[in-house]
């Protein structure tokens, strides 16, 4: 496993990858060849996800208790988690994932 990059600010405060997420309820994803659209319905913006594997990620994100267990759940390559985790922190800063209540 690789460290984690600096934190990168959201509106909520920093990302933090050592928490849980969730894709925000105002999303809707649809996949595509070449990954997934991105639409937000509260402030109208369209984005995407430009690999199949960030979709899997942020899938994931639900069902883990942090980001790393998402990454490691959509098999992504440890090489490759410092560019999964800025990619996730400008979701996070878009609005587009956002970080969830834990239940104990």
């Amino acid at each position: 496993m690789t460290a984690a990059p600096a934190e990168a600010q959201t509106s909520a405060g920093a990302f933090d990858p050592a928490l849980p997420y969730r894709l925000s309820s105002s999303v809707s994803v649809r996949p595509e060849s070449f990954g997934a659209l991105v639409y937000d319905f509260h402030t109208r913006r369209l984005s995407f996800l430009k690999t199949r594997a960030l979709v899997r990620v942020v899938e994931a994100l639900a069902e883990h208790p942090d980001v790393h267990g998402a990454l490691g759940a959509a098999e992504v390559p440890a090489e490759q988690w410092e560019q999964y985790l800025k990619a996730l922190a400008g979701l996070a800063r878009a609005g587009t994932i956002q970080p969830r209540e834990t239940t104990t």
